[in-house]
């Protein structure tokens, strides 16, 4: 596990440095933009809310997007690891997760949704809004730190991503970001959606049909994938 924990660190470091430069831990870019992982955090947890129907006045018979939650909270997960980068080695961070990852939710979210589950929405709502009020807190103590992993390690059990399948996602989605990054999506020339599915679910789809799929292996298929994609465009 711990060698998981440590590759993760290191490809979100290396990411970091390729995206926003070398001092992207002074929480500035190459660019000269601020950087606020703790604003990533909870404006992904507003979007991981969104995969709830908790809309009383729109589309009331909405069903959950269990997947796309779990999406989310890869992506949550990049910008908890780049926060915690700043104030730990990788290693040191390694032994920080390794303790924590196996925290459990009291709350487990129901992967088909019933029109009944409604009535519980607060409470199934209610580790994602702790991650988010988190993440407003001004605070980079340890306590606090360990406290953000608990509860986002909390916020996985509860939707039932595994240890496991979070490292299988991540490494997924840093080859997606990379694969972005490399096609244009900074400068706002990349295409989100191919055929009619966003990046996303693609990647998700690839990873399932090829378990053991390597780094490499998954950015030619993205490139297989979107170059046809354009093409046809």
């Amino acid at each position: 596990m711990k060698e998981k924990i440590l590759e993760m660190l290191q490809l979100q470091n290396e990411l970091n440095s390729d995206t926003n430069g070398p001092n992207w831990r002074e929480d500035i870019t190459k660019n000269g933009k601020i950087i606020n992982w703790k604003r990533c955090i909870y404006m992904e947890s507003a979007e991981l809310i969104d995969s709830f129907p908790w809309k009383h006045w729109k589309n009331i018979e909405a069903d959950l997007d269990i997947e796309n939650i779990k999406i989310e909270l890869v992506d949550i997960w990049h910008f908890i690891m780049s926060y915690l980068l700043k104030f730990h080695s990788p290693l040191e961070l390694t032994n920080l997760i390794d303790n924590l990852k196996d925290s459990k939710s009291d709350i487990h979210i129901p992967k088909k949704w019933e029109f009944e589950d409604n009535k519980k929405i607060n409470e199934y709502l209610d580790i994602f809004e702790e991650l988010m009020a988190l993440a407003l807190i001004k605070n980079d103590s340890e306590p606090y730190q360990e406290s953000l992993l608990e509860t986002f390690f909390k916020a996985c059990d509860s939707v039932g991503l595994n240890f496991d399948d979070l490292y299988k996602l991540y490494i997924g989605k840093n080859v997606l970001n990379k694969f972005r990054q490399d096609h244009g999506y900074k400068e706002g020339n990349y295409k989100k959606i191919w055929n009619n599915k966003e990046d996303n679910v693609i990647m998700q789809e690839i990873l399932y049909k090829n378990e053991d799929i390597d780094f490499n292996s998954l950015y030619n298929e993205l490139e297989n994938i979107y170059s046809k994609t354009v093409q046809n465009d």
